[in-house]
C-alpha cells in the first residue's frame, strides 16, 4: 500500500494567489476504508544557529521560533473507500484566499545554512485506531506574486572595482607586497534572479603569475535572537572566471547564473534578513597554497587577493 502526491507543474513553481492542483495516487492490493481525506499546506521560516560564529550564545537557539507564513487543511474526500488497485484523486487548494488575513508575507522559497523558507503540502488519509494513517508529504516551490514584482526594469548601472596590494587588508607574500599587482573590473550588483550577474575583469600588472581567478557568491544570513543579531556568512557556490596567469590588459568576462533554492529576493524582514555578496578572488601561484591546498577559499590568505562587493537580488515582472 502506498500513497503519493503529484502537482500538475512539473516545475513545482506556484505564485501565492495561484491554485495548487494535482493529484493523490494510492496504490492498494485490497480496498480500504477511510475517515476522511486532508490536504494540508504549511509554510514556514525556520531558524536555526548551528554555532560557528554564533557558538557563545547556542543557549538561546530556543528563542528562534519558526515563523508561520501560511497553514491550512483542506477536506479532499470525506469518509468512504478506496477501490483496490490504482486510485487518483484529484484536489485543488488555494493557498491564498482573496482578501484572506495572512499570517506573514508570503516569502520566496530558500534553502540556506540558517534560514530556510518552506512550504509543504501533506496528505494524509485517516483510518481509524486500528490502522496506521497513511500520509505523505511534498515540497513545491513559492515565488512572488505579479503583484508584488518590481514594474521597472533593472538598471544596467555598473559598479567598478579594482584589486591592488594597497587595497587588501589582510597580510600578502612579500613578493607580492613589493612586486604588486593590479587587476580592474566592473559587475552589476543588482540583479534579477532570471539573469545572469554580468561584468568584465582586466589583468593590467602582476609581478607573480596569477593560478586562477574566481567569483564566490555569499549569502549574508542574520538572525534576531533574543537582544542580540546573529549574522553569518557562508559560501553558496563558486565560478572560475580565469584558470592559469591570464594575460595582461585582456578583458575576461563575467558571467554567473544564480542557483533557483539556494538564493531569493534579498529579504531585510524583523526578525530575520537573507542578503547576498560576491568576492571577486585572485590566487597566485605560491608553494605556501599548495600546502593549504583545501583551505576555505573565502578566507583571506598570504597568497590570496579580495574584493567583496554587496549584491541585492530582485525579481522582476
Amino acid at each position: 500500500m502506498s500513497i503519493e502526491l503529484k502537482l500538475s507543474r512539473i516545475n513545482r513553481v506556484y505564485r501565492p494567489s495561484e491554485v495548487v492542483e494535482g493529484k493523490i495516487i494510492v496504490r492498494s492490493s485490497s480496498s480500504i476504508s477511510h475517515y476522511g481525506i486532508r490536504l494540508a499546506v504549511n509554510g514556514s521560516v525556520n531558524l536555526q544557529v548551528r554555532g560557528g560564529s554564533a557558538g557563545v550564545i547556542e543557549t538561546l537557539v530556543g528563542v528562534a521560533k519558526p515563523i508561520s507564513i501560511v497553514n491550512k487543511i483542506v477536506e479532499v474526500r470525506p469518509s468512504g473507500k478506496i477501490a483496490s488497485g490504482t486510485s487518483e484523486i484529484p484536489f485543488s487548494m488555494n493557498i491564498k484566499q482573496p482578501g484572506e488575513k495572512k499570517l506573514e508575507r508570503f516569502y520566496e522559497t530558500f534553502h540556506g545554512a540558517n534560514i530556510n523558507i518552506q512550504y509543504l503540502l501533506t496528505v494524509d488519509i485517516s483510518r481509524g485506531y486500528l490502522h496506521k494513517s497513511l500520509s505523505t508529504t511534498m515540497e513545491f516551490i513559492v515565488e512572488s506574486d505579479r503583484a508584488d514584482l518590481l514594474e521597472r526594469p533593472v538598471s544596467p548601472e555598473m559598479v567598478i572595482f579594482y584589486l591592488t596590494q594597497d587595497t587588501q587588508r589582510h597580510p600578502l607574500l612579500p613578493e607580492l607586497k613589493s612586486g604588486g599587482f593590479r587587476v580592474i573590473g566592473k559587475m552589476s550588483t543588482l540583479c534579477c534572479l532570471s539573469d545572469p550577474i554580468v561584468g568584465e575583469l582586466t589583468v593590467e600588472a602582476s609581478a607573480v603569475p596569477i593560478c586562477s581567478i574566481d567569483m564566490h557568491l555569499l549569502r549574508v544570513e542574520s538572525i534576531l535572537l533574543g537582544e542580540k543579531i546573529v549574522t553569518e556568512q557562508s559560501l553558496i557556490q563558486t565560478t572560475q572566471i580565469a584558470d592559469g596567469d591570464v594575460c595582461r590588459n585582456m578583458t575576461l568576462p563575467i558571467y554567473v547564473l544564480l542557483p533557483r533554492l539556494l538564493t531569493c529576493p534579498t529579504v531585510l524582514a524583523g526578525p530575520f534578513s537573507i542578503e547576498f555578496k560576491v568576492a571577486i578572488v585572485i590566487t597566485f601561484q605560491s608553494d605556501v597554497a599548495k600546502v593549504h591546498s583545501k583551505s576555505d577559499p573565502t578566507t583571506p590568505r598570504l597568497w590570496l587577493a579580495m574584493e567583496s562587493l554587496p549584491l541585492e537580488l530582485v525579481r522582476t515582472s
